[in-house]
């Protein structure tokens, strides 16, 4: 059973994908994304992520690690969290 929290986020409110997924890690420990101590460049570039993204068939995804979490995002804006 699959127990990670999903995140789905709406492609039209305007936010970027890596905007959600640091304001998902950030949701997920309690604290302001400002606060957050690792940036999400030290992980992935957010430029080269969102461009990916834009447009992408809902069936590709994206996994990588950010702030101690295995983060898997796909093309139809689901943002998963593992860790």
């Amino acid at each position: 059973m699959d127990t990670a929290p999903k995140i789905r986020s709406d492609r039209g409110d305007g936010a970027t994908l890596s905007l959600r997924i640091v304001e998902a890690v950030a949701e997920r420990e309690g604290t302001d994304p400002l606060e957050l101590t690792e940036p999400l460049y030290d992980a992935v570039d957010p430029d080269a992520l969102d461009a990916l993204f834009e447009g992408l068939a809902d069936d590709a995804s994206l996994t990588f690690a950010y702030h101690g979490y295995r983060i898997t995002v796909d093309g139809a804006g689901e943002i998963v969290l593992d860790g």
